[in-house]
């Protein structure tokens, strides 16, 4: 199945900065921050350790893991955007901005480790998920000591307002999680309900680290709500082609199995959008495979959500999200790292993986 995720073009709000291809755009965004992140990354091992040998063993299997690590690099640049006249690339970041990009990866790292274990998960980014190798009970408790540190970590900022954030976000979180829940194998499934899911349980992580960096770096009113509204959008858009991935990517790219989503009974958009569209054949065919999840039938959804369009249209409505992320850097000053930002929005829809 060929792409179906459009190139993004430069958007005026955004400023007159160029913005980099896709092709190592990711590990170029990094360099403007990287002393910043060569910082969080030692905060996350010091934070991960714990007495008990048990958690330091799940610790470490997660640290090898790898992963983008998008939360905390969102955090460092929206920091970087903020404070307008720092060196690129020189002396890390405050202790606040490298706490605070911890503290989100944390909690983003513990959301994933119940994930697995709710969806019975075997593998992420190609390896074994903690619960395969340690079992769910050790991968569920090792999840709350990643929540309660990132919440010890938390307080050591000593800012009410990222406390405030903080509480409210991880709430909405678990909704997001309960309500996807919810959704699991029920064809009525709407994109109204789908896209309040994926608000709560991935856009809501990426609003609150673009807003603790504002707050943090002392930004104004108007920064801090236009750094939230960046990260919502950003969030949003690169869940939408996490779903678009889900029916096109490479699984040895990706490092999951084509159709997860439709395993595991989930109606991601593109599949809403073919069931909507889909003759009543095709509709009873995919309604079959949301309730009774598996891929037994997916030759045939895969067949169905190309013929609809379901891929195209997720992506365009991805597009859209990214234009708005773009719009909201509009407010900040124009430095290299609001390049970074506007460039991360650009990754979120044109990502192969």
């Amino acid at each position: 199945m060929n792409s179906v995720i459009r190139p993004l073009e430069a958007m005026s709000a955004a400023g007159p900065e160029p913005l980099p291809g896709s092709a190592g755009a990711l590990e170029a965004i990094r360099e403007l921050v990287r002393a910043d992140l060569e910082a969080v990354d030692a905060a996350i091992r010091s934070g991960l350790k714990s007495v008990v040998p048990l958690v330091d063993q799940i610790a470490e299997h997660i640290i090898a893991g790898g992963g983008k690590r998008l939360r905390p690099l969102l955090v460092v640049l929206a920091g970087r955007a903020c404070r307008a006249g720092s060196a690129v690339g020189g002396a890390a970041g405050s202790a606040a901005h490298i706490q605070a990009a911890a503290f989100i990866e944390f909690i983003h790292t513990a959301t994933l480790l119940h994930d697995d274990v709710v969806d019975m998960s075997a593998l992420r980014r190609g390896r074994d998920t903690a619960n395969e190798v340690f079992g769910n009970q050790a991968s569920v408790l090792v999840g709350d000591f990643v929540y309660s540190r990132a919440f010890q970590m938390m307080a050591a900022v000593r800012s009410q307002r990222v406390i405030e954030i903080m509480a409210e976000a991880t709430n909405i979180i678990a909704e997001g999680e309960v309500l996807q829940l919810m959704n699991a194998r029920d064809p009525g499934t709407t994109e109204q309900r789908y896209l309040e899911v994926i608000h709560r349980k991935t856009a809501q992580l990426f609003q609150a680290g673009a807003e603790v960096a504002a707050v943090v770096s002392d930004a104004t009113p108007d920064m801090q709500r236009a750094l939230a509204r960046y990260g919502k959008h950003l969030g949003t858009a690169y869940q939408l082609i996490d779903d678009v991935l889900d029916y096109q990517s490479d699984p040895q790219t990706r490092g999951k199995n084509l159709g997860d989503d439709l395993a595991e009974g989930k109606p991601t958009l593109p599949l809403i959008h073919a069931l909507r569209s889909g003759d009543p054949e095709i509709a009873a065919v995919i309604r079959a495979a949301i309730v009774g999840g598996g891929r037994e039938q997916l030759g045939a959804i895969l067949a169905a959500i190309e013929s609809t369009g379901g891929l195209e249209y997720t992506a365009r409505l991805a597009q859209s999200e990214a234009d708005q992320a773009l719009a909201a850097l509009a407010a900040l000053p124009v430095t290299p790292f609001r390049t970074g930002l506007a460039a991360l929005a650009r990754f979120a829809i044109e990502r192969k993986h």
